[in-house]
């Protein structure tokens, strides 16, 4: 058995959680990654700063525009749960915004960063020259792939918000399924990079990821969380892209072992 995956579920949902974190440590080990984070990071805040900017304007303009200033008691009743209705939709808005647009825009730098993270694990040598003709084809690959998959995700959020008109318990169902998608959406998201990069398709991704569920739920679960933490944001996608590249490394991901795993499925399926 592989060393990253035990018996036990909890022991691997801790190991899944902590990767995104503990690749801070990591980048000390290894400085060389440092210059492949620079980028990523400057884009995070600009896109971060943008989107508390646009959230900000757009809570404002509801408030003072589409909500009345109350005048009787139950007006300033209904007044302040439409501020935190508000408050509370301009949030996601923001959270979700930061991290589609974060991801698509950093995309071609994180394919490079998981690259290099896994020369390191690997011991082997990336120093091929840089061309840059071979950069823009490969940053448009990434950038169309990683639109596919955004907006895959927008439309099912989308989806699921529908839950929300269902009365009695319609936005506990709504709130359960959006994270659960979300989870299962930066799971795909980071580890796609090394699946893209060995030429795996989706099926081999669905497949990996389906027999180390508790494993990639708490890696999820890691990387969400630390979108939720302010200024960590700004170093949540290359801290996961290279937890992501490091669980698949310490979980033996390769063309050869993920093909026999869909023959052992096919013959025991």
């Amino acid at each position: 058995m592989n060393k990253s995956i035990a018996k036990n579920p909890i022991t691997n949902f801790t190991k899944g959680f902590f990767y995104p974190f503990n690749s801070a440590r990591f980048i000390r080990k290894n400085k060389s990654l440092l210059k492949y984070i620079i980028i990523p990071f400057i884009i995070n805040v600009c896109v971060f700063s943008i989107a508390v900017y646009l959230g900000l304007l757009f809570f404002n303009n509801i408030v003072t525009e589409y909500i009345p200033q109350p005048d009787t008691w139950y007006w300033i009743v209904l007044y302040y749960f439409l501020w935190v209705t508000f408050a509370l939709v301009t949030l996601v808005l923001v959270f979700f915004g930061f991290t589609a647009v974060g991801i698509l825009i950093s995309s071609p730098f994180n394919e490079i960063l998981s690259e290099q993270t896994e020369a390191i694990l690997t011991g082997t040598s990336q120093d091929e020259p840089f061309v840059f003709r071979q950069f823009l084809n490969d940053a448009g690959r990434t950038l169309l792939d990683e639109s596919k998959k955004i907006f895959i995700f927008i439309v099912a959020m989308a989806f699921l918000f529908l839950l929300n008109f269902i009365p009695f318990g319609g936005s506990l169902i709504y709130g359960f399924l959006s994270v659960m998608l979300t989870v299962f959406f930066l799971v795909v998201e980071y580890t796609g990079y090394v699946f893209s990069r060995k030429r795996l398709i989706f099926k081999d991704q669905r497949h990996f990821i389906g027999g180390r569920k508790t494993l990639m739920l708490g890696f999820g679960l890691g990387v969400l969380c630390m979108l939720a933490v302010p200024f960590l944001q700004f170093l949540c996608i290359p801290l996961g892209v290279i937890g992501a590249t490091r669980l698949c490394h310490d979980t033996g991901i390769n063309e050869n072992n993920i093909s026999l795993k869909q023959e052992h499925l096919k013959t025991n399926g």
